[in-house]
């Protein structure tokens, strides 16, 4: 990673379970600005840890992220939240490992390291 690249990564946990909660899909896209439109760069799955590795870098100029998790697939059930959105802003050179804690009727995120 050079002086201005930014990387992202993410986790997902059952809390229920207390597991990792495999086959989460997540989008991730970006934006420069706030008023600027949304663009979807692509997106991968969560492994067997819960980690989801393969997301696409943010482009250079990239001021604002959303990953876009798919609760739905992972729910043993109806899913209270089928989808949980977390939009963030970044930072030229630095790495953001946002992690999902999530149960069936509630999660929480926040920027981990």
């Amino acid at each position: 990673m050079t002086d201005q690249e930014i990387s992202v990564s993410t986790h997902v946990l059952d809390t229920a379970a207390g597991r990792p909660a495999a086959g989460v899909p997540v989008a991730l896209a970006v934006r420069a600005g706030a008023a600027a439109p949304w663009t979807q760069l692509g997106g991968a799955a969560t492994g067997a840890d819960g980690r989801c590795t393969g997301l696409p870098a943010p482009p250079a100029g990239t001021t604002h992220v959303r990953l876009v998790f798919d609760t739905a697939s992972h729910a043993s059930g109806e899913a209270f939240f089928p989808e949980v959105a977390v939009a963030f802003a970044v930072g030229p050179g630095e790495h953001y490992h946002v992690p999902l804690l999530l149960s069936p009727f509630g999660y929480s995120v926040y920027r981990g390291s």
